[in-house]
C-alpha cells in the first residue's frame, strides 16, 4: 500500500453513531489504513429492524487492519462524551480525527411532527455535534493533522429545502453552522472543520425502511463512497480544506482521482439528496 494510501494509519478516529451505515464504512475504510477507531453507538444488543451493534462493527474494523474500541453511549449525554474520549486517550493516547456522523430524520409535516421528534433531531443532531466536537478539542490541538468531518449539507436556502420539512432542515443546517462557525474560530489552532454530503441517496438502513425501499435502494449509492471521500478529506493539511462543505463525489475525484462513480451503484440515475437543487 502507498504512502497516500496509509495517510491515517496509527491516527486515532472517533465516530458517533458508529455501529452501521455510513459510520461504519467511514471507520472501516480508516481501518483498512490501519487507523485506530474508537466508536459511539447507543446499539449494545442486536435490534430487530437494524443490522450490527458497536460491538460487532468494532470486531469489523479489527478485521480490515484496525486497531478499535466500541463505547456503548448517547451522543446526546455528555457523560458519555466524556468516556468515548476518555477511552481514546487511554488506548491510544489521543484524538486525532473526529467524524461527527450520528443524526436523527423525521420530515413530516410540522402540524405533525411531535414535540418529541422535534427535540430529538435537535439533540441529536446539533447538540451530539458540539458536544463530541468540544471533548474532542483539546486533544485535536495536539495533532500533527487534527480534522473534524461533519455529515451535512451545504446550507441551500432554495425555498423548496426551507419549507420541505423546516426542523429537520433546522437540525442538518445547524451542524454545517457549527462547522463553518469551527472553521474559524479555530482556523490559528490548525484544525480542520469539513462538512461531507452525499450527492445521492447511500445504501442504509434509514433508505431501507423507507415504504418504497426497495426501490430507492436500487437507486443509492454504497456508503462506501462517503466512506472513501472522507478519508481521503482527513488525508489532506487540515489548513487546506477547513470551513469547506463537500459532496462526496467531489471530494472522491478531488483527492482520490476516482471519476468512475459505478464501483458504488446506483444505477445510471441514482436518486439527489436531499438540498441538492
Amino acid at each position: 500500500m502507498s504512502e497516500q494510501n496509509r495517510a491515517l494509519a496509527d491516527r486515532t478516529l472517533v465516530v458517533s453513531g458508529a455501529s452501521r451505515g455510513i459510520g461504519l464504512a467511514i471507520a472501516l475504510a480508516a481501518a483498512e489504513q490501519g487507523a485506530n477507531v474508537v466508536l459511539l453507538a447507543k446499539t449494545a444488543q442486536p435490534h430487530p429492524r437494524l443490522p450490527g451493534t458497536v460491538h460487532t462493527a468494532a470486531a469489523e474494523v479489527e478485521a480490515a487492519g484496525g486497531k478499535a474500541a466500541a463505547v456503548v453511549g448517547d451522543v446526546r449525554e455528555e457523560a458519555d462524551v466524556a468516556r468515548l474520549v476518555e477511552t481514546a486517550v487511554e488506548r491510544f493516547g489521543g484524538v486525532d480525527l473526529v467524524v461527527n456522523n450520528a443524526s436523527a430524520i423525521a420530515v413530516e409535516p410540522t402540524e405533525q411532527l411531535s414535540a418529541k421528534k422535534f427535540d430529538l433531531m435537535q439533540d441529536i443532531n446539533i447538540r451530539g455535534t458540539f458536544l463530541l466536537t468540544k471533548a474532542c478539542l483539546p486533544h485535536l490541538r495536539e495533532s500533527a493533522n487534527p480534522h473534524v468531518v461533519t455529515i451535512a449539507p451545504p446550507v441551500n436556502m432554495n425555498p423548496r429545502w426551507l419549507g420541505a420539512h423546516p426542523a429537520y432542515t433546522l437540525s442538518k443546517y445547524g451542524m454545517t453552522l457549527l462547522s463553518q462557525g469551527w472553521a474559524a474560530e479555530y482556523a490559528e489552532a490548525g484544525i480542520g472543520f469539513t462538512c461531507l454530503w452525499p450527492q445521492t441517496y447511500i445504501a442504509t438502513s434509514a433508505v431501507a425502511n423507507l415504504a418504497d425501499g426497495d426501490e430507492q435502494l436500487a437507486a443509492a449509492r454504497s456508503p462506501r463512497i462517503m466512506a472513501d471521500a472522507a478519508v481521503a478529506i482527513m488525508s489532506q493539511p487540515a489548513r487546506e480544506v477547513t470551513g469547506t462543505c463537500f459532496l462526496d463525489v467531489d471530494a472522491v475525484s478531488r483527492y482520490a482521482g476516482i471519476d468512475d462513480l459505478s464501483r458504488y451503484g446506483g444505477g445510471d440515475n441514482p436518486t439527489l439528496d436531499l438540498f441538492l437543487d
